[in-house]
């Protein structure tokens, strides 16, 4: 048996002792260190009205990382022991099993530290798809854990970045990956003006909208220039959008939904995140700001919710 988090209702965890789940052929079963908490889980925990109860057991958790505790039929290239990240779906528990095509195994220089893999690998991916070049204007829009990641690939491939939020430690924290410019994110027009006396009128080559609500969305596209890309990364999960599709059409703008669901897509941003976590050429610990048990994962989630103090992720630590 095995502890997994419930979810039980809208605001409702329960801690459950479930069968430990054995892994099939071309699968392995992780012995999970921790599992990340992403704002995906925040309309669950929310309660929309197509939602169903209760969920699966350790369901809402799909950014976990451990060590392999068992190999299924047919997998070679993982043996127990391995440390590994994966994109696993049931991982606020203590175990979770993972097809083997969707684990990596960490380096001897990722040994102890934590790998919430999945979002990390979705920030990547966000980047390739940006299209982000040396000299261009970048504006990103949220500073959170996605918002400060693409903020330092964006600062390192040569472009020039303002990043908006609302919080003064999220921008300080842009600040920290590299940001040329920062702007409070409280009034629409002084934002647009402001990015516009910042670029010479003529706006932001590639805007990335990282909040997942409709005015970041309405800012986001006012802030593209002629011809440029507006690339949404916030996660629109809450109901419908309003676009102004005047604005769009006017300026010509190519409009991205970067979220991947292809596995292998997703596997080749967790690699290269991987491969930049461990040469250093990114540092994400100052994003690991919470940490908690399986037991408080309520707590986590009202946290991602309502960000106290410094906070930008929240980690389940199961070991």
């Amino acid at each position: 048996m095995m502890r997994a988090a419930v979810l039980e209702g809208p605001g409702a965890i329960r801690i459950a002792q479930v069968p430990r789940p054995e892994p099939g052929p071309g699968e392995i079963r992780i012995r999970l260190e921790g599992c990340g908490v992403c704002a995906s889980n925040l309309e669950p925990w929310a309660g929309q009205e197509w939602m169903t109860y209760p969920g699966e057991a350790g369901g809402l958790g799909h950014e976990g990382w451990g060590t392999v505790d068992a190999v299924g039929e047919g997998v070679g290239d993982l043996v127990p022991g391995d440390r590994v990240a994966a994109l696993c779906h049931r991982s606020f528990a203590d175990f979770d099993v993972a097809r083997v095509d969707v684990v990596l195994k960490l380096p001897a220089t990722l040994a102890d530290a934590p790998f919430p893999g999945e979002p990390l690998g979705c920030a990547f991916n966000i980047f390739r798809r940006s299209d982000i070049r040396a000299g261009q204007k970048v504006a990103i829009v949220g500073i959170g854990f996605l918002g400060a990641v693409l903020t330092r690939l964006a600062t390192d491939a040569g472009a020039q970045v303002v990043a908006i939020s609302r919080r003064q430690e999220s921008l300080d924290l842009a600040r920290h990956y590299g940001a040329a410019e920062t702007i409070p994110m409280h009034d629409h027009w002084a934002i647009i003006e402001r990015v516009g006396d910042w670029t010479g009128g003529a706006m932001c080559e590639r805007v990335i909208e990282a909040v997942g609500k409709q005015w970041p969305l309405d800012l986001a596209g006012e802030l593209v220039g002629f011809g440029g890309k507006l690339v949404v990364a916030g996660y629109h999960q809450d109901g419908p959008r309003q676009v102004n599709m005047q604005n769009w059409n006017w300026k010509g703008i190519d409009v991205i939904n970067a979220h991947e669901r292809d596995p292998a897509v997703q596997m080749r941003g967790l690699r290269e995140a991987v491969d930049a976590v461990a040469k250093g050429s990114i540092d994400p610990a100052p994003l690991y700001t919470h940490r908690y048990r399986l037991e408080q994962l309520g707590d986590a989630l009202d946290a991602t919710r309502d960000k106290p103090g410094n906070f930008v992720k929240a980690l389940v630590m199961l070991a």
